[in-house]
C-alpha cells in the first residue's frame, strides 16, 4: 500500500550539484523543499577524513563512491540490429551514488562551453554549408545562447572558487588566458594553480608549436576561499587523490563544501536519503505533476505530493524517469520522431604517453585533479575544418592527476604484464613518463538514443533503460586528428618513445573512458524536437523542470560541469522570477 505524505511546495529528485543548488535557492525564496536521494548521506568530515580518503583500493579500484548495478543499471548495444545486454559492472562511465553525486568524486575541471556549442548546427552551416554536416546527424541549436548563460557561468564559478586566468574580458583578449573563450564579465575568483613538471614542459612545447596554452580552470583551490554562500574552502595540498575520491581537506569544490553547509541550515528544507524515486505522478489529464512516488530501503512505497517537481538526477536516470512516468513522447529512431531519449552523446578520449630519457623526475604523486595546461586551438570551430573533414573538435591538455601506486604503472609497449621484467620497467619508468590527452566533442545521430528495454527489468519490475550508441566516422576522424596533436606535443616535450593511446573499433562499454554522458531530454526552441524549453521546463508538464547534462543537444570538447551548474542557476532564476509569479508555460508551445 502506498502511503501518502503531506504536500510540499517542491520535490527535488537527486541531491548532487544541481539538486543542492536549486534546493537552496528555492528554500531561500521561502518554498518548502523536499529532496529525495537514492544513495546515502555523505559529509566531508564523517565520510572523507584524511586518514581514510586516500585509500586507492577502496575508492579507485573497488569504486566505493559509485552506483552499484544492483541499485540501478541499464542495457547496452551498438546499434538497433543487436540485442542489448545488461551492464553488470559499471566501466565506461561511473555514475555517482549518494548525496553530492558525481560532484564528490570529480577531478574539478570547470569549463564554460564556447558560443559555437550553443548554435553548433546553424553556425556550421553558415561557415561550411549544409553538406558539411555528418550523415544521419541530429544536430540542432540549444535555444539558448552563450551570452544569455554567461552571468550564470559566473555565479557557478564564484560558488566553486574556480582557479584560472581569463582569456577574454568583455571582448578584450587577455595574455595568459584562453584566447578562444567567449567574453566574460570578470576574472576567475582565484588565480591559477601552481604547475608541476609535466604541464610546465607542455606549456613550453605548445608555445614552440605555435599553439596558445593556458591554465586549466580548476575547482581545486589555489588559495583559501569563501564563496557566495559563506562556505569556506582550503588550499589544495596536491595529494593526487581527486578523481574517484572525496576531498577531506575541503580543497575541492563539491556540494559538500560549497552548498550543503548552507542548505542544511534552512528549516524549510528536508533531505530523504536511500530512497528510490520510481515515478513522477501526473494529474488525470497528464498536464500537471502532482508529486512523486518512491521506495525506501524497507521496500515501503510512499507518495510525496508537490506543487513542483525538479528532476536533478544523473543524466541517464532523468531520462528513465521521464519514460517511466509517461512525460513526453519516446523517440523512435526509425521515423526520427519523438523527443524523450533522442540526441544521446558520449565523449571522445585519447592521447599519447611519452617516455623521457635521462634522469628526468616528474614526481607524478605531486598532483591534483585539475592542475595543468590546456590548448584550445583544435576545439569546436576554433580552426578551419575544411581540410580535416569533420565537425567539432577537442581540447588538448597535460593534466597529471595522480601517481597512485596501484593503477598508475606506465611501461613501454612490449613489456610483459607481470614478473621481474614488468617490475623493472615500472621502476625505471614511473618517474620518467608524462601524458597529453584529448577530450573531444560528439555530435548526435539518428541511431544514438535511450529507451526502455523490452526484456530486462529491475527488482521492482520496472524496465531498465536501454542505451544504443556507437562512434561515427566524424568522431573517429576527430579522434585521430586530436591524438596526432598529442603525439606532436609529447615529442616536442622531449620524449624519446611515445605510445599512442587511442581506442579503435566500435564503442566499448567496458573500459573507463569518461563519465560525461549527455542528452536524452534535450532543451530547444521546438517541442517537436526537444523535451524542455529554454528555461529547462517540460513542454508537456509545465510544473516539471529538469537539470543536468540530459539537457545537452550534443557533447563538447570540455567537461560538462560548468555548463550543468550554469543551467541550474539559469533554471532556478526562471522559476523564481517568472514561474512563481505566473505558474504555467514560460514559452508558448
Amino acid at each position: 500500500m502506498t502511503r501518502r505524505l503531506p504536500s510540499t511546495d517542491v520535490v527535488v529528485v537527486g541531491l548532487g550539484w544541481t539538486g543542492s543548488i536549486m534546493s537552496l535557492e528555492l528554500a531561500r525564496a521561502g518554498l518548502n523543499v523536499v529532496a529525495i536521494e537514492r544513495g546515502p548521506w555523505r559529509d566531508t568530515a564523517a565520510d572523507f577524513p584524511p586518514a581514510t580518503s586516500a585509500d586507492e583500493l577502496r575508492y579507485a579500484v573497488r569504486q566505493d563512491l559509485f552506483l552499484r548495478p544492483a541499485q540501478e543499471t541499464l542495457t547496452f548495444r551498438n546499434n538497433i540490429s543487436q540485442n542489448a545486454l545488461p551492464i553488470r559492472r559499471w566501466g565506461s562511465f561511473l555514475p555517482g551514488n549518494g548525496v553530492g553525486g558525481a560532484g564528490v568524486h570529480w577531478n574539478g575541471h570547470t569549463w564554460r562551453w564556447h558560443p559555437w556549442d550553443f548554435t553548433h548546427r546553424s553556425s556550421t552551416i553558415e561557415r561550411y554549408g549544409a553538406d558539411f554536416l555528418p550523415p544521419d546527424n541530429m544536430m540542432q541549436d540549444w535555444g539558448i545562447t552563450y551570452d544569455e548563460l554567461e552571468p550564470f557561468y559566473d555565479r557557478f564559478e564564484y560558488l566553486c572558487g574556480i582557479a584560472g586566468k581569463a582569456g577574454n574580458l568583455r571582448g578584450v583578449i587577455q595574455e595568459g588566458g584562453n584566447p578562444f573563450e567567449g567574453p566574460r564579465q570578470r576574472e576567475y575568483p582565484t588565480p591559477p594553480m601552481r604547475l608541476t613538471q609535466a604541464p610546465t614542459m607542455f606549456e613550453k612545447a605548445a608555445r614552440e608549436l605555435g599553439w596558445h596554452p593556458f591554465p586549466n580552470p580548476s575547482a581545486n583551490m589555489s588559495q583559501a576561499y569563501t564563496n557566495s554562500y559563506g562556505c569556506r574552502l582550503a588550499p589544495c595540498t596536491y595529494c593526487g587523490f581527486c578523481e574517484r575520491f572525496g576531498c577531506g581537506n575541503y580543497s575541492k569544490a563539491s556540494p559538500q563544501t560549497c552548498v550543503l553547509p548552507a542548505l542544511v541550515r534552512q528549516s524549510n528544507f528536508e533531505a530523504r536519503t536511500e530512497c528510490q524515486v520510481t515515478k513522477v505522478n501526473l494529474s488525470a489529464d497528464g498536464k500537471r505533476a502532482t508529486g512523486v512516488t518512491y521506495r525506501d530501503t524497507s521496500g515501503r512505497e510512499w507518495e510525496q505530493p508537490a506543487e513542483m517537481v525538479l528532476l536533478c538526477a544523473y543524466q541517464l536516470f532523468n531520462v528513465r524517469l521521464l519514460l517511466l512516468s509517461g512525460i513526453g513522447t519516446p523517440y523512435d529512431p526509425r521515423t526520427g520522431e519523438g523527443t524523450v531519449g533522442r540526441n544521446y552523446a558520449y565523449q571522445i578520449t585519447g592521447g599519447a604517453t611519452g617516455f623521457f630519457p635521462g634522469e628526468r623526475h616528474f614526481n607524478p604523486f605531486v598532483a591534483s585533479g585539475s592542475e595543468g595546461i590546456v590548448v584550445d586551438d583544435f576545439n569546436d570551430d576554433n580552426f578551419d575544418h575544411t581540410q580535416v573533414g569533420f565537425v567539432g573538435g577537442s581540447s588538448v591538455a597535460c593534466i597529471p592527476t595522480n601517481g597512485r601506486p596501484i593503477l598508475n604503472r606506465p611501461v613501454p609497449e612490449g613489456t610483459l604484464r607481470w614478473g621481474s621484467a614488468w617490475k623493472r620497467a615500472t621502476h625505471e619508468n614511473y618517474n620518467r613518463t608524462a601524458s597529453v590527452g584529448i577530450q573531444g566533442s560528439v555530435m548526435p545521430y539518428r541511431g544514438a538514443y535511450l529507451d526502455l528495454d523490452p526484456t530486462y527489468k529491475d527488482p521492482l519490475g520496472l524496465p531498465l533503460l536501454r542505451l544504443t550508441f556507437d562512434f561515427q566516422e566524424n568522431e573517429r576522424k576527430l579522434r585521430r586528428f586530436g591524438v596526432d596533436r598529442c603525439i606532436e606535443a609529447v615529442r616536442a616535450m622531449g620524449a624519446d618513445r611515445v605510445i599512442r593511446n587511442e581506442i579503435t573499433g566500435p564503442y566499448d562499454i567496458v573500459p573507463y573512458q569518461s563519465t560525461h554522458t549527455t542528452g536524452g531530454a534535450i532543451m530547444g526552441a521546438d517541442p517537436k524536437t526537444s523535451v524542455v524549453n529554454k528555461y529547462c521546463q517540460s513542454w508537456d508538464v509545465p510544473n516539471v523542470f529538469m537539470a543536468g547534462a540530459s539537457l545537452f543537444p550534443m557533447n563538447a570538447g570540455f567537461n560538462p560541469t560548468g555548463t550543468v551548474g550554469a543551467l541550474a542557476y539559469w533554471a532556478v532564476d526562471a522559476i523564481r522570477e517568472r514561474y512563481l509569479k505566473a505558474p504555467g508555460p514560460l514559452v508558448p508551445a
